[in-house]
């Protein structure tokens, strides 16, 4: 057996979601790190859904 590490980009995923998925395939998880975190605009989410209903 070997550790292996890997980047993943993901949107709008929680730590707890991805690390469920990946054990539902079988892989085990040893540690998920938040690198790099940013809002993006224009993407969807409750401000733009917001923006539409009030505008």
């Amino acid at each position: 057996m070997k550790n292996q590490n890997f980047m993943l980009k993901v949107v709008d995923a929680k730590k707890a979601d991805i690390r469920k998925a990946l054990k539902d395939a079988g892989i085990e998880v040893r540690s998920i790190t938040e690198v790099y975190s940013e809002e993006v605009e224009g993407k969807g989410g409750e401000g733009d859904n917001a923006a539409k209903t009030n505008g």
